[in-house]
């Protein structure tokens, strides 16, 4: 086939965004003022961006059309399979058949080859429309037989085996793809290693129809969650973003904010709480109001890697916030067979920890920066009470989709009918009406941000099929418990390094799949409820995103505001630590479960009001600790003082592992806490 390089596609309405398929313009989010970064600028945080989504094609005319109608197409089939009944092995196939060729049409084999449509690509997008068929066509029929598959079942198990792992390489990198290797080589030659980790083996016969045909393997859990929610809020996050729903959350936490001088700080906290809705993605979050905040919080004393810290730890919290949460959040629904609506229950109260911390430290920074006193101009122009007249139907995006739950709705119906509201509210202006272009833009959109997630959950079923298929999840558990010597507290902390390692290499969504069949159930024979370790083993898979070396969200911080990449990230972990620590208490304290809104029969309201006067408490203590600075600077002896009282608080678990003796370690933390405090205020009216 010959090499497309062809004319720029016409211009659309005023104010429409191009084409996401043909990918014209820039890689940045849409929020994003044109020209607020220099060039070399935004080509590091495009290249950034394209870490985390996948460098895309930039087509220019017949072939950015064709893109658009293929991710055009994708999106209407989700949107009519969520509202009919579609069976689940068809949806499970064709949504893995669209993200392969999407993912073939629109990412390059390599990034010298990008902006061209090569002879290769139409071979594999022809292999995988050919895989798809033949699953679909074989039907009842291939699934009874896949216990002794014919020798053209096997071609096809191992073509779509290949195609998975090249679409995921792809949009994600080659990590995920040589993790799941690793995995399909564990499974061939098993019976060669040493106990425990050793099994009878398995033979293509056995591996390849239970990894490529069944719903144990490629097409299980994690694909299914793929094709029935995580398109459709992929889909309705596109929806408001081109709809102007996140300039308008960013302008409108600039408007209440600006003119002050803790305004910079807060703004930051403010905005990427309301902004992680549509947007659903930490390092566009971060982009996004790095953008605008960087100047800002440089004129009232930031240093760029602190403010980049504090960027990167914004955008991690859009991860973490509802309605949306991260994609992994609906495989929390349906690993544990719990509605969406008690995902979102159970992250109200961490996620209000989460920014209150923030909220502490961005206090903190004030006094330790001394900007009393100093007054920044504010870069919204428009004031708040304006701003909501005109565009304040966009706060609907809140709450639309809870309000259809608590209705009654399934989750899949109550975000297609949050999708019409969003579209029927967005002509009450014409500068952010869904006229047909932008609407077509924005499924479009939708579709393409589903590629990256559909391809991971379809290589993580490779993994998750060989761990059932050889029994390495049981064997990892026994492990795990075996090398805690059965505590609980033991067995917390080997879990969250675990977690953590594998979120460094792989993306959060692959690390929580992986982790909730590897590490959960070893939590879980430990009496720990269900849903706490699901939670806990999902808070430090998103808490990876700040580490490096897949630390994304701070290297993006460091290239607005031109610190370190690596100093950046360190300050992200300080903004973030206290965010480390509060998992542990959803699985080391028996009454911690009152954090995810979940009482046990011992229990009452009040002990959950308990909790979270403790929590808070605790997180304001190791702020002060982290930041150095309460009323005044702290000391060396201050610094520890505030550490211990904040673990005690928070983590009473971890120093009643050390000291047993200890006795009613929280009320220690709360005196330690207060004595420091009036030494703080003494040293403060001396000054």
């Amino acid at each position: 086939m010959r090499r497309e390089e062809l004319a720029a596609p016409s211009d659309g309405p005023p104010g429409a965004v191009p084409a996401a398929a043909a990918g014209v313009g820039t890689g940045l989010p849409p929020e994003v003022a044109p020209g607020s970064l220099d060039a070399a600028t935004t080509a590091r945080v495009e290249a950034l961006i394209e870490e985390e989504e996948g460098a895309q094609h930039r087509f220019r005319g017949i072939l950015a059309w064709v893109g658009t109608a293929m991710a055009l197409a994708m999106s209407l089939f989700h949107l009519w399979a969520a509202w009919d009944i579609v069976p689940t092995t068809t949806l499970r196939f064709v949504h893995v058949g669209f993200a392969l060729a999407l993912g073939f049409y629109l990412f390059p084999v390599a990034k010298r080859f990008r902006h061209r449509f090569m002879p290769w690509d139409a071979v594999l997008i022809a292999a995988g429309l050919y895989c798809t068929w033949y699953l679909i066509t074989g039907g009842d029929e291939l699934q009874d037989r896949a216990i002794f598959p014919e020798p053209m079942d096997l071609v096809v198990g191992w073509m779509l085996v290949a195609l998975v792992l090249e679409v995921t390489r792809r949009t994600t990198g080659w990590v995920m793809p040589a993790v799941a290797i690793t995995f399909i080589a564990y499974a061939f030659l098993g019976n060669y290693l040493p106990s425990p980790w050793t099994h009878r083996g398995y033979d293509s016969e056995r591996l390849i129809p239970h990894l490529a045909v069944g719903l144990d393997g490629i097409f299980g859990t994690a694909v299914d969650v793929s094709a029935t929610l995580i398109i459709l809020f992929t889909i309705y996050g596109a929806i408001l973003q081109l709809s102007g729903a996140g300039k308008f959350f960013v302008d409108f936490s600039f408007s209440v904010m600006g003119g002050k001088a803790t305004s910079a700080g807060r703004t930051v906290v403010l905005s990427s709480f309301l902004l992680g809705g549509p947007s659903g993605s930490g390092v566009a979050t971060t982009v996004t109001l790095g953008t605008v905040a960087w100047p800002m919080m440089k004129k009232v004393g930031y240093r760029a890697s602190d403010a980049g810290g504090l960027l990167a730890a914004g955008g991690l919290g859009a991860i973490i916030s509802p309605p949306v949460l991260g994609a992994a959040a609906f495989l929390i629904a349906e690993y544990l067979k719990i509605g969406y609506l008690d995902v979102l229950r159970m992250a109200v109260i961490p996620t209000c920890l989460y920014y209150a911390s923030l909220l502490f430290m961005v206090e903190l920074d004030q006094r330790r920066l001394g900007a009393a006193g100093k007054s920044v101009e504010a870069p919204a122009s428009t004031p708040a009470g304006e701003l909501v007249r005109k565009y304040g139907f966009h706060f609907s995006s809140l709450v639309a989709i809870i309000v259809f739950m608590v209705m009654g709705y399934s989750s899949t119906l109550a975000v297609l009918y949050a999708m019409v509201v969003a579209v029927v509210l967005s002509f009450l202006r014409r500068d952010t009406a869904l006229f047909p272009r932008k609407l077509i833009d924005a499924l479009a959109a939708g579709a393409i941000q589903s590629i990256g997630i559909a391809a991971t959950c379809a290589c993580a079923g490779i993994i998750v099929g060989v761990i059932t298929l050889t029994g390495l999840g049981l064997k990892f558990s026994d492990i795990a418990i075996q090398a805690a010597n059965g505590s609980i507290l033991g067995t917390a902390l080997f879990t969250a390094l675990i977690v953590w390692i594998i979120g460094l290499a792989v993306p959060v969504t692959a690390s929580y799949i992986i982790c909730a069949v590897v590490a959960a159930p070893a939590l879980i024979k430990l009496g720990v409820p269900d849903y706490a370790a699901h939670m806990f083993v999902f808070y430090y898979a998103v808490l990876s995103e700040v580490s490096p070396p897949t630390a994304l969200s701070p290297f993006a911080a460091a290239a607005i505001t031109g610190a370190g990449p690596y100093s950046t990230t360190l300050q992200a972990w300080k903004y973030t630590l206290p965010a480390f620590v509060l998992p542990f208490v959803f699985v080391t304290d028996p009454e911690g479960v009152g954090l995810l809104l979940s009482l046990t029969p011992e229990m009452t309201w009040l002990d959950v009001a308990w909790q979270v006067l403790l929590a808070t408490a605790g997180l304001a203590a190791l702020a002060a600790a982290c930041q150095g600075y309460f009323f005044r600077a702290l000391n060396a002896l201050e610094r520890v003082g505030f550490t211990l009282a904040g673990l005690l608080l928070v983590f009473p678990a971890l120093l009643e592992g050390v000291m047993p003796w200890l006795p009613a370690p929280h009320w220690i933390g709360m005196a330690l806490a207060a004595g420091l405090l009036a030494l703080q205020g003494r040293g403060r009216a001396a000054a």
